[in-house]
Formats: structure tokens, C-alpha cells, sequence
């Protein structure tokens, strides 16, 4: 079997009353993400067309890193600060 890589683009969309918070918060999220094994890209950008949507593209060296990324997330501080918050992903495993 081999390992393919992930990819996930989409947008994650912030009410105006968090979104300062969020834009602080994303910072150290991209630092822990980009320092995990198997990350090979991590962006995480405010949308310049859309007021408080967050543009998503991150990928990874296979399936077991992007759970292991997921399983991390889920347990952090960024869990909590957007919990609850609009997310639209596409996740791809490359061809």
C-alpha cells in the first residue's frame, strides 16, 4: 500500500464578535500544525473578498499524519477559541 497525500482546502467563517480573537489565535495554530511530523504545508489566511472567512489549505504526508493532526486540533486551545464555527473542507487524498 502507499501512502498518498492529503490535502484539504476550504474556509472556516468567524462571527465578527470573535474575529479578532481568531485571527490572534490562528497564529500559534499554524506554528503547532506546521512543527507536526508529516506536515508539508499549512496556510491559514484571511479572505480578501469575504469579511471574517478564514481560507484553509493544508497538506500532509499521508493519512496517518492528517489524524494525528486532527486528534491534536481537537484537543487545543484553537478547538475552543472556534468551536462552533462554519467550516467547508474539501479533503482529497492525492492521485
Amino acid at each position: 500500500m502507499t501512502d498518498k497525500k492529503i490535502h484539504l482546502n476550504g474556509y472556516m467563517d468567524a462571527p465578527p464578535d470573535k474575529f479578532e480573537e481568531v485571527n490572534i489565535a490562528v497564529q500559534e495554530h499554524i506554528a503547532l500544525t506546521r512543527a507536526e511530523e508529516g506536515c508539508i504545508s499549512f496556510e491559514v489566511t484571511p479572505c480578501p473578498n469575504v469579511k471574517g472567512r478564514f481560507l484553509v489549505a493544508e497538506i500532509f504526508q499521508n493519512r496517518a499524519a492528517f489524524d494525528q493532526h486532527q486528534i491534536r486540533t481537537g484537543q487545543s486551545e484553537w478547538a475552543k477559541i472556534t468551536k462552533g464555527m462554519p467550516r467547508t473542507y474539501e479533503i482529497t487524498e492525492e492521485a
